[in-house]
């Protein structure tokens, strides 16, 4: 019996402007100026790739529908250049990911404020390392680095876990999924900084 052969997804302009949440021509607009990558069919119509439709919307902050990342094939490891900063408090965050940016210019520093946004922008980015705190609404902290352990595409980035959480249990379950460093809250930059300079240096 033959092995049934999958086709690859494509989307045509009108797929991809459903997508993006635009009409038909604007993605036709996108496509003739450049800005999105395709390919014209023998008919003369446009066809899209996953991948490239990945690219072209992270490129512009757009939202991009897990149905769309899961048809991706062509991912690379993780973005070498790029961290996430994960905590739902957005204040901290923001210092944070403000300290990263002043310490390490030349890194691309992206934020998310719950385990759903951070699940997608590690699939779409697949950044380098990731500051990740344990207790999030949506998909809390363990499931998170659960799923990266498992799931290949999301690059399987070095995770630093800084937390308030007192649970010496909790370190040591956190622990046995591989993270590079556990800080708890209160937190000292400079000790963060001497981890995160290590990871990109390795």
């Amino acid at each position: 019996m033959s092995k049934k052969i999958e086709k690859p997804v494509i989307y045509s302009a009108l797929e991809v402007a459903n997508i993006c949440g635009v009409v038909n021509q604007t993605a036709i607009n996108w496509i003739n100026n450049g800005y999105l990558k395709a390919f014209k069919t023998p008919g003369g119509q446009y066809r899209v790739y996953p991948d490239d439709l990945v690219d072209f919307m992270s490129g512009r902050n757009m939202h991009i529908p897990m149905k769309l990342l899961s048809s991706c094939t062509n991912r690379a490891a993780y973005n070498s250049g790029t961290m996430l900063v994960i905590d739902d408090d957005k204040t901290f965050n923001t210092l944070i990911a403000s300290f990263i940016r002043s310490r390490f210019p030349s890194l691309e520093v992206l934020q998310a404020y719950d385990g759903f946004d951070a699940g997608v922008q590690l699939f779409s980015k697949r950044p380098r390392c990731i500051i990740l705190d344990l207790d999030l609404p949506g998909v809390d902290g363990f499931e998170l680095c659960r799923k990266i352990n498992e799931n290949k595409e999301y690059g399987k980035p070095a995770v630093i876990v800084v937390t308030a959480l007192q649970s010496v249990e909790d370190e040591k379950k956190i622990e046995e999924l591989g993270i590079v460093k556990f800080f708890r809250k209160p937190l000292k930059l400079d000790e963060l900084a001497a981890v995160i300079d290590a990871v990109f240096k390795d």
